[in-house]
């Protein structure tokens, strides 16, 4: 991918940073960088974003022993893990570019099947509010993901809350893995909800290219408008709006809560929308817009990840939250 599509560029503009985000612009790579590829070396966990077989987007997490992810060559990242079963990207990710290996390895030519899974990723390290953000095209590699990667950024450590991890010791945890779904957020996901200080949210332009991001704040920052409606706000970035940018063109999003002390992963599927107006940004501290978020579909998996996080260290960047 070359240089902001017109949905970033349009929310650049409506926001007053179209300069801003033109001297960002460079920071855009499609290789990972030397210190780069250290860090992702030391990392047990990887987000991803992307789109199932019925078109909706969800955010996920892949976990592994540090040296899981790994880069073969500046433009390749190597995944060495798939989601489980239970995962709602476990079918697509385990079935990515299949029908284009198929066709490779018959002599075959270009035909309908299975396509290289395009998706957003996040490498983010807590204990040391490091985070880079990878774009791109995954088929599947044995046990694991080939990325050939679009876009390559860091972000700033910003409303990143400190936490030291550990993996569980119960090596059974798996066969504890059980998976809830719903249209609609229940008593105690809401609770999960309003206590939360990070999610992820993953995002496509209208051409389906992914991405993912993180949203971090003080518990309370996001809002439970109802059990299908979720609201919260943009707070000061990078002036790149690559997911606000996304939801420009196409509304469709996912949204992953980790459960930090637990290895719940709470996964929401549905629709998401800018608000502008001046009035109701105003009354959230720190906001520069809203987001509302629309649920569609819900997902939670329960022993989903084998880490365990350490209680938060909230960034001092986190604004105080509305009421």
């Amino acid at each position: 991918m070359g240089g902001y599509h017109r949905g970033e560029i349009a929310v650049q503009e409506r926001a007053g940073f179209a300069r801003q985000a033109g001297h960002a612009h460079g920071a855009i790579g499609n290789t990972v960088p030397d210190v780069a590829v250290a860090f992702l070396a030391d990392q047990p966990h990887l987000v991803v974003g992307g789109t199932d077989e019925r078109g909706r987007v969800w955010a996920t997490q892949l976990t592994g022993e540090p040296g899981f992810l790994t880069v073969p060559r500046p433009q390749t990242l190597h995944i060495g893990a798939l989601p489980p079963p239970e995962d709602p990207l476990a079918a697509v990710l385990a079935g990515a570019g299949a029908g284009a290996r198929a066709r490779a390895g018959s002599g075959g030519g270009a035909g309908s099947g299975p396509q290289p899974a395009r998706i957003g990723m996040i490498g983010i390290e807590p204990a040391t509010r490091r985070r880079m953000r990878m774009n791109g095209r995954a088929v599947r590699d044995g046990h694991g993901l080939r990325v050939e990667l679009d876009q390559v950024l860091s972000n700033c450590p910003k409303y990143i809350q400190k936490r030291d991890h550990h993996p569980v010791t119960d090596q059974g945890a798996s066969t504890s893995r059980t998976a809830v779904d719903s249209t609609e957020l229940s008593p105690a996901q809401q609770r999960t909800l309003r206590a939360a200080d990070t999610f992820f949210i993953a995002t496509t332009d209208d051409r389906g290219d992914a991405d993912a991001s993180h949203r971090g704040g003080n518990p309370g920052f996001v809002q439970v408008v109802s059990p299908r409606l979720l609201r919260w706000p943009d707070y000061a970035g990078n002036a790149m709006f690559l997911t606000l940018g996304n939801l420009e063109l196409n509304p469709a999003a996912g949204l992953l809560v980790p459960g930090w002390e637990t290895g719940t992963s709470l996964h929401l599927t549905g629709s998401a929308r800018t608000v502008w107006d001046g009035d109701e940004v105003a009354r959230h501290p720190g906001a520069q817009r809203l987001v509302e978020f629309e649920i569609a579909a819900v997902r939670e998996v329960a022993a989903a990840s084998p880490l365990r996080w350490s209680a938060p260290a909230f960034s001092r960047f986190n604004p105080p939250t509305a009421g």
